[in-house]
């Protein structure tokens, strides 16, 4: 299993918005290594849900539903989706600045990236991040 990151803007797609939807398609990407990332992912990998913007945390964790196809959205370009599922929100989110203090994450795409819309994360980041939120 590899494990990922998903930046959206809680004002365009939120967690909540996710939540209501049950099955959300991964759109919108317009980011050669974004959509390098969403190709690699496979049903089954696990990602973070972030909330990019004014308050930047991770919020929950999706499941990846439907490995990339092409992206209905994209009226030009070679561009994919994947669609995700909810898994559980975060017990406690974590902000962008907790992670950024803690010294084991300092090699994170989120810190390192994070311009990055769709990153990935290591066995061992998303281990600690899941232990620092109470999951």
């Amino acid at each position: 299993m590899n494990y990922w990151l998903l930046k959206s803007e809680p004002e365009t797609f939120s967690w909540d918005d996710h939540l209501r939807e049950k099955r959300s398609m991964w759109d919108g990407v317009r980011n050669y290594t974004a959509r390098n990332n969403l190709r690699s992912m496979k049903k089954g990998d696990r990602a973070f849900f972030y909330h990019s913007g004014k308050n930047p945390c991770i919020v929950g964790i999706v499941e990846i539903a439907k490995e990339a196809y092409p992206d209905p959205t994209a009226t030009e370009g070679d561009w994919s989706v994947v669609d995700i599922v909810p898994v559980a929100p975060l017990l406690r989110p974590i902000s962008l600045k907790e992670i950024k203090a803690t010294e084991a994450l300092s090699g994170m795409s989120l810190v390192t990236s994070f311009r990055l819309s769709v990153q990935p994360v290591t066995p061992a980041e998303f281990k600690l991040i899941l232990k620092m939120a109470g999951n």
